[in-house]
C-alpha cells in the first residue's frame, strides 16, 4: 500500500520543465515507490542500479549505456555508478527535453565531489525524508508557512497524550516500520537497516574497508542527539583518529543519516557558539540506537527530551520540502547560555523561533531563550512558539506561545 507523499506535487512539477530531477534520501524512504507511481503516470522506463546486469552495464560503457536509453526514463540508486552523470550531462546537452531523466540515490550529490558540478543549471534535487506524521494521516501540514504567517492560528488538540506521543517518536517514519506492531519486529528491522546500510551504501561511497566502527558511531551520535557536535569527545570514545571520524561522518551525512544543524548568525552584537548540532533522520531510529522502547520511555519520561526534539526537527526539515516559505533552520546559543533549539529564517529574513519542552505544564520561564533572541532581533522576530505536549495554545506575552506539539502534522490548509 503507498501512502501518499507531500512532495508530489513538486517532483511533478520539477519534471515538467527541468530535464533531469534527482530524487534523494536514506534507504527505504519510499524513493522508489515514489518514482515509480509518478513513472507510470507519465509512461516512464524503469531500470534500477540495485540489479547486478544493469549496474555492470552503466559501469563498463556509460555514455552507451544511456545513449540507448528512449524516451524518459527513471534510473534508481543512480549513486551506485556515478560514471553516469557526466554521460547524463553530454545527453541532455544533445537533447534538451523536460522530463528526460528522474533519478533516485540514497546519497547526497553535494557531499561527492565533482558530481553535482556535472548538471548544474540541468537538475533540480528534491529530498525525501522518512513519512512524517501528517503524511501518515493523509495530510498535508502547513505548520511552517502557518508560522510565518501574519496572524499564528490558535488550535486546540484535547486528544494529545504522552502515551500517543511516544507510540509516535517510537514508530518513527519509514514506511515498512509502520506495518511492524510487536516492538521486537522492529528493532529487528531497525537492526537489520543499520547493518545493511553500513555494509552496502557507506561502503560503496568510501571504498574502503574497515568500517566495522560506524554502528558504534552512529550509537554514540544518537546519544549525543540534539547537542552539540564534539568531535574530540567522539574521537577519544571510539578510538578513531579525528580525521578519520570526520571522514566517516560526512559518509553518514551523504547517507541522509545524520544532519548537522548550524548555529544561527546575525549582527547582534554576541559572540555566539559555533559547533553544530547533530540530530538524526527519524526518531523511530534514534530510539531503537538508544535502546530505548515504548515501555521504556512511558517509566522513565525524562530520557525522552533529545528524542523529542530530534522529532519535532525531523518533522520541520520535512515539512520544509513541500512548504512555500521554504525557510533555512539553525539554533541558537550565545556564550552566556541562551538558547533557543529551533531558528527558522525565510528569504527575507524574518525569523520564528521554537523551543521543544517534554513536560505538559508551561510556565514563564521556559520562554528566557525566546525572550533573548526576541530582544536580540527586534523587528526581525516574528514570533517564538513553544511546542508541548499539552491541549491548547496559550499567548506568553509579545509575539510568544505555548503550542500543541500536535499542530506540527494538525495545522493544514483550509
Amino acid at each position: 500500500m503507498m501512502i501518499e507523499r507531500n512532495i508530489s506535487k513538486n517532483l511533478i512539477a520539477a519534471l515538467s520543465d527541468r530535464p533531469v530531477v534527482l530524487l534523494n534520501g536514506a534507504r527505504q524512504t519510499g524513493k522508489s515507490t515514489l518514482a515509480q507511481w509518478i513513472g507510470r503516470q507519465r509512461s516512464l522506463s524503469y531500470l534500477t542500479l540495485d540489479d547486478v546486469t544493469v549496474l555492470s552495464s552503466a559501469r563498463k560503457d556509460p555514455a552507451g549505456f544511456i545513449s540507448e536509453l528512449q524516451g524518459g526514463v527513471i534510473l534508481d540508486e543512480v549513486q551506485r555508478a556515478p560514471e553516469l552523470f557526466l554521460a547524463i550531462k553530454a545527453e541532455v546537452d544533445r537533447n534538451r527535453v523536460a522530463g528526460r531523466f528522474l533519478l533516485t540515490g540514497s546519497a547526497n550529490i553535494f557531499l561527492l565531489p565533482k558530481i553535482s558540478e556535472y548538471l548544474v543549471g540541468r537538475m533540480e534535487i528534491l529530498t525525501l525524508w522518512p513519512l512524517s506524521q501528517d503524511e501518515l494521516q493523509s495530510r498535508r501540514a502547513v505548520f511552517i508557512d502557518g508560522a510565518f504567517s501574519e496572524k499564528f492560528p490558535l488550535i486546540t488538540d484535547p486528544e494529545l497524550n504522552r502515551k500517543s506521543l511516544i507510540g509516535r517518536l517510537a514508530a518513527g517514519g519509514y514506511p515498512e516500520v509502520q506495518f511492524l506492531s510487536p516492538a521486537d519486529r522492529r528493532k529487528a528491522w531497525f537492526s537489520s537497516y543499520v547493518t545493511t546500510l553500513v555494509q552496502r551504501d557507506v561502503r560503496d561511497l568510501s571504498n574502503v574497508e574497515g568500517l566495522h566502527e560506524m554502528p558504534r558511531l552512529l550509537s554514540l551520535l544518537a546519544a549525543q542527539s540534539a547537542s552539540l557536535l564534539n568531535v574530540s569527545e567522539l574521537s577519544r570514545n571510539t578510538g578513531l583518529p579525528q580525521m578519520t571520524l570526520k571522514r566517516y561522518l560526512t559518509l553518514l551525512q551523504a547517507t541522509f543519516l545524520v544532519h548537522l544543524v548550524p548555529a544561527w548568525f546575525g549582527n547582534i552584537g554576541k559572540r555566539l557558539i559555533k559547533s553544530p548540532r547533530v540530530y538524526l533522520n527519524d526518531a523511530g531510529l534514534l530510539t531503537y540506537l538508544n535502546g530505548m522502547d515504548t515501555g521504556r520511555l512511558l517509566e522513565s519520561p525524562e530520557k525522552m527530551g533529545h528524542i523529542l526534539e530530534n522529532f519535532v526537527v525531523a518533522e520541520l526539515m520535512k515539512q520544509i520540502t513541500w512548504s512555500q516559505t521554504q525557510p533555512r533552520v539553525f539554533y541558537y546559543r550565545t556564550a552566556a547560555g541562551q538558547e533557543v533549539d529551533v531558528v527558522l529564517e525565510n528569504a527575507a529574513g524574518k525569523i520564528v523561533g521554537i523551543e521543544v519542552k517534554s513536560a505538559a505544564t508551561v510556565t514563564a520561564r521556559d520562554f528566557k531563550g525566546l525572550q533573548d533572541l526576541s530582544a536580540a532581533l527586534g523587528e526581525r522576530f516574528l514570533r517564538g512558539l513553544l511546542l508541548y505536549p499539552g491541549p491548547n495554545t496559550v499567548p506568553f506575552g509579545n509575539k510568544l506561545y505555548a503550542v500543541p506539539l500536535s499542530a506540527l502534522w494538525k495545522l493544514v490548509a483550509e
